[in-house]
């Protein structure tokens, strides 16, 4: 076995250096040797018997960049070609291609790193190591494997400069940029860790992100999640207080009956870490995006990317996952209703599902409840019946939604969706009703320890009160602003606003939130329809519930009162005063109504500006758009098209959130169309539309859905308590104790 023995005198001289230095300075000036030995124990802690690996296509820096991060460290460095393959070879390795070729070279080059050994070193890999999957577990095991991931544009461009134009793997008949994508497989397989690295960026910029993402990967504990309701002082005196990103996704709802939000904010990307995703796919981005939200030791990289390519896959019919689309003008449409229940809630629900399986422990059933306005519903039961057979019989989901408060197409896709392990129980009620009931079910000890010791079931969240649904969120409104900058519609730091029909403040709050991260979004425009409470708010302060009633509209998704999210926003605005916004919601909750502080209005109307669109003026716009351009609006984007239509200056691109397909709303899209005879049957009313030719066509999941039969019943509830606390057991029974 080949021992790199010729870099440990190099260490000692080093090190003794450092001692004697030392030595004369603890002398003279103890202090000035405490903080010397201070920053040499620090560095060397963050290696200890470790190696840091690096790695990336050919011209990604890694020898240059292992160089800096070992002097930095004062440890030793390796190069793979210069210090072992061509020692091992005797020859260089350009030599010994030509020599074996493509397919022996691999083999040749993963024998030597088999029998390659060292410790606390940064080593620089090879671009076709990852290839050889024997060497690649053997180096895995002895260290952190950290990805130089240098866009393929920038790569080319540099191997042009260097006079490459050939690399291992490389055929005839097989482009250069073709065998650099095709490597990028063998990458992701590999790395604990990955560092963006952009076209201009200096070696040494790369070189202190590697120590501050290895820095990350070690310390997971500085990842953590409070409460919107904890206090400063409390979470000092609190061990509990501090949650890490498994815990929240499988509790939800805090103790204390607030949301949980990171402790320390979430990651911020520079101009240059953005801009290397342009070329990027949907998939690539919410890998690296939500790579930097998830730490590593709640999920691995290599487990968030297979989690991601299974939402997103196979299980979305347009390939770009979310397009953006050019409506008219200066507006843009983010299709968000290409995944299998039509909504914009599959992005988060086809991943938070398989997140949730992977983060809970193994000795407990889970009952996930959720609340729904509509879309969010048929999205939860999809999402969980998706889930691996041995994952459904631990886990299973109860939808309560309002019986008579859903469109026609929504209640039918909502019972459509029941599977072995997802039910849905119709309530006699509104939303709020049934979003209130589940926080009160959740912050009530008494019930959730019976259930427990009873049952051996916990009960968790799926609504976007879970910190997993509004994190793919973020993603789609990052990608829709690298698609404009893609397509040249604006350079990349130019402003955009952005639209979005809202009721619980979610998707809005995932653009806020896209916006803190270095997405250059202007103004969030919140745009409501006749249930307004969030437009009186952001323009007055005032959130006032008192005398209001719920009133149906065309755009049921949005027909909320109390807005759960907003709660995170302002304990956001507010510097995380958790007592501040325990205050506003005691109120809420004992008087109807709280009002901001001066201050925090003026800083939220700095990022939020609001308007609200009537039933008329909604059915208007869908028609008047589709006379124009044959494109028809669901009734939640013609709502956001409206208030867009009245609130934007024309002075830089908005892009309009297109929450839902028009399908899911036939009854209302053919009387904004104004076809007189309409048939009560949700699947007649589809091929209707679809006889329209429209654009986009009708979705074919909302189709293959109301086609099935069977699953046609479904529970109906009082707007009691104690009988939505029986329909739970009830189901607990029925699907968990079959198991044991």
């Amino acid at each position: 076995m080949l021992h790199v023995v010729q870099y440990r005198p190099l260490r000692l001289i080093t090190q003794n250096s450092l001692f004697n230095m030392c030595l004369k300075v603890v002398l003279s000036r103890p202090v000035a040797f405490a903080q010397i030995w201070k920053s040499w124990f620090s560095s060397h802690s963050l290696v200890g018997n470790k190696n840091i690996i690096l790695m990336g296509p050919p011209g990604a820096g890694k020898t240059t960049i292992g160089r800096i991060v070992g002097q930095k460290l004062d440890c030793p460095v390796i190069d793979i070609d210069d210090d072992v393959l061509e020692t091992t070879w005797n020859m260089s390795v350009s030599e010994k291609l030509q020599d074996v070729g493509n397919e022996q070279f691999l083999e040749e080059e993963g024998k030597a790193l088999l029998k390659f050994s060292a410790s606390g070193s940064v080593i620089s890999l090879t671009g076709s190591n990852p290839m050889h999957a024997a060497s690649m577990q053997h180096m895995k095991k002895t260290g952190i494997v950290v990805y130089l991931d240098v866009p393929t544009t920038v790569i080319m461009s540099r191997l042009k400069s260097m006079k490459v134009d050939r690399i291992v793997g490389q055929s005839l008949g097989i482009s250069l940029k073709d065998i650099l994508q095709f490597r990028k497989q063998f990458y992701k397989r590999w790395y604990d860790i990955r560092v963006l690295c952009g076209g201009d960026v200096a070696a040494e910029v790369v070189a202190e992100k590697v120590l501050d993402a290895v820095k990350r990967y070690q310390n997971s504990e500085l990842e953590t999640f409070i409460s919107t309701r904890s206090s400063r002082s409390g979470r000092s005196m609190e061990k509990d207080c501090h949650k890490y990103f498994s815990d929240v996704v499988t509790e939800g709802l805090a103790p204390d009956g607030g949301l949980f939000v990171p402790e320390r904010g979430l990651p911020k990307f520079t101009a240059g870490e953005w801009q290397s995703l342009i070329e990027a796919t949907y998939i690539e981005r919410a890998q690296v995006i939500l790579e930097r939200c998830i730490h590593p030791a709640d999920i691995p990289a290599s487990k968030l990317a297979e989690i991601i390519e299974t939402a997103y896959g196979e299980n979305f019919t347009c390939s770009k996952i979310a397009p953006v689309r050019h409506l008219a003008g200066n507006q843009f449409l983010l299709e968000l209703f290409h995944g299998p229940t039509a909504s914009f809630k599959d992005f988060a629900l086809q991943m938070m599902p398989h997140i949730f399986a992977y983060c809970i422990p193994r000795s407990c059933n889970y009952l996930v409840l959720v609340a729904t306005s509509g879309d969010t519903g048929s999205a939860v039961l999809d999402g969980f019946s998706r889930l691996h057979d041995t994952d459904k019989q631990r886990i299973a989901v109860m939808n309560f939604f309002p019986e008579d408060g859903v469109s026609p197409i929504q209640k039918s896709q909502m019972i459509g969706c029941q599977k072995e392990n997802a039910w849905s129980v119709g309530v006699k009620s509104d939303f709020d009703f049934c979003q209130t009931a589940i926080k009160q079910i959740f912050t009530n000890s008494d019930y959730t320890g019976f259930l427990t010791v009873e049952y051996g079931t916990a009960l968790a969240a799926a609504n976007s009160i879970n910190w997993a649904r509004l994190l793919p969120q973020i993603v789609y409104h990052a990608s829709a602003y690298l698609d404009l900058v893609h397509q040249a519609i604006v350079p990349f730091g130019s402003a955009v606003d952005v639209c979005i029909p809202t009721g619980n403040f979610g998707n809005i709050l995932a653009a806020l939130y896209a916006k803190m991260m270095g997405i250059p979004i202007r103004k969030c425009i919140c745009a409501s329809n006749e249930n307004n409470v969030l437009t009186d708010f952001i323009r007055a302060g005032v959130y006032d519930l008192r005398g209001r009633k719920l009133i149906p509209t065309f755009s049921p998704a949005v027909d909320i009162l109390k807005s759960s999210n907003l709660e995170r926003y302002l304990h956001l605005i507010a510097d995380e005063d958790g007592q501040l916004v325990t205050q506003l919601y005691k109120q809420l909750e004992n008087q109807g109504h709280f009002q901001l502080r001066k201050d925090l209005l003026e800083k939220l109307q700095q990022d939020l500006v609001a308007g609200w669109c009537s039933e008329e003026d909604c059915l208007a716009a869908i028609h008047s758009v589709y006379s124009t351009t044959g494109y028809i609006l669901d009734t939640h984007t013609a709502v956001a098209k409206v208030v867009a239509d009245r609130l934007q200056d024309r002075t830089c691109p908005i892009i309009i959130s297109s929450t839902a397909h028009y399908s899911k709303f036939a009854p209302a899209i053919l009387r904004a169309l104004r076809i007189a005879e309409i048939n009560q049957n949700p699947l007649s009313q589809l091929h209707l539309l679809s006889s329209y030719s429209p654009l986009p066509p009708v979705h074919w999941g909302l189709l293959e859905t109301l086609k099935k039969k069977g699953n046609e019943d479904h529970q109906v509830c009082a707007a009691d308590m104690s009988m939505l606390m029986s329909c739970i057991e009830t189901l607990i029974q029925n699907h968990f104790m079959k198991f044991f």
